[in-house]
This record gives structure tokens, C-alpha cells and sequence, in this order.
């Protein structure tokens, strides 16, 4: 069963457990976010910023845009605009075929993988994953190992509360620890 088959399937059954009286009332995936940042290592060699955005590219299927900082901060030499990370924002289909990938492909060839966390999903209902190195994507196992990073996948959802989206979430196919 498919990610996108067991999204649809997920509001009949958490309409019986959290009492929705309509289906639209079940949390449903908005969006995924997947994010790399990289510091002010982009500052010092242009190259890694264009070695990331393409490798983030082969792993999404979407061309990914460059995330600016906020504030200036003195003590880090980054100014307000500076380039900090990278940032793809998925929806629809390619939101479903990179879940697909992740959960089924990816995240069974992490090391001594034993379950993401429950306390990943914040009191709002959204998910926020860490992976430590991006070559567990079949994408980019083949280049070379030096430049490896990690990257943050964020998956939003309607959900009102943290139990709300906790019960989702599993019904979608996260792994998480027993």
C-alpha cells in the first residue's frame, strides 16, 4: 500500500477515533519540507552550495532555493541575506513519491535504524526528522563520500494537536520506536 493509499485511508480511521463527525475534520498532509543548512560554509566555497542544491535536486526531483539568514550576527561574520541553507518545498505527487522513497528506500539503509522518536511531532501536529547523512538516498550513493551532509525533512499536517498528529503519522507508515 502506497503512501498517498494510506493517507486516504487514515480519516475514516481517525474519524472513528477522535469522533470527527465530518471526514474533512481528519488531519491531512499538507506539505513536506526538506532543508539543508549549510552555514557560512557557502560564504567560503561556492562550489558547496552548488554540490548541495544539486544532490538536494536528485533526491526530491525539485530544484530546490536558497534560504537567506534572518539577521546579521557579528560574532558568525553573516550579514542579513547571506546565503545559510537550502530549502524544498514539496506538494501533490512529488510529495507522495519522495514519502514513498523515504519510508520504503531510505530510511531502512540508515544505520542501526531502531525508530524515529514520538517526540518529533510538535504540539501543533507537524513532524520534523533529522537525517545525519544524505547519502542514504540510492541518488547519491555513488559520488564521492567526502562531502556529506545532513538534512531536515518536515512533514506539515492539519492536525490540531500533538496526539491528533502522533495517530496520523503512524497510521501513515512512520517508523517509530515501539
Amino acid at each position: 500500500m502506497t503512501v498517498k493509499e494510506k493517507a486516504q485511508n487514515s480519516y475514516t480511521a481517525l474519524q472513528s477515533k477522535f469522533g470527527y463527525t465530518n471526514t474533512m475534520a481528519a488531519p491531512r498532509l499538507k506539505k513536506v519540507i526538506v532543508s539543508v543548512g549549510t552555514g557560512s560554509a557557502m560564504k567560503r566555497d561556492n562550489k558547496r552550495n552548488d554540490l548541495v542544491s544539486d544532490r538536494l535536486s536528485k533526491i526530491t526531483g525539485q530544484k530546490p532555493s536558497l534560504r537567506g539568514a534572518k539577521q546579521s550576527i557579528a560574532s558568525f561574520k553573516i550579514r542579513q541575506g547571506d546565503a545559510v541553507g537550502v530549502s524544498v518545498t514539496l506538494r501533490g505527487p512529488r510529495m507522495y513519491a519522495f514519502l514513498e522513497k523515504f519510508f520504503n528506500i531510505a530510511v531502512p539503509r540508515t544505520k542501526d535504524f531502531r525508530g524515529f522518536n514520538r517526540t518529533a511531532v510538535d504540539s501543533i501536529g507537524n513532524l520534523t526528522l533529522g537525517i545525519k547523512e544524505h547519502t542514504i538516498f540510492p541518488e547519491t550513493a555513488d559520488e564521492d563520500i567526502k562531502d556529506v551532509f545532513g538534512l531536515s525533512v518536515t512533514m506539515v499536517s492539519s492536525a490540531k494537536t500533538k496526539e491528533e498528529g502522533s495517530a496520523f503519522f503512524e497510521l501513515l507508515g512512520v517508523p517509530f520506536k515501539k
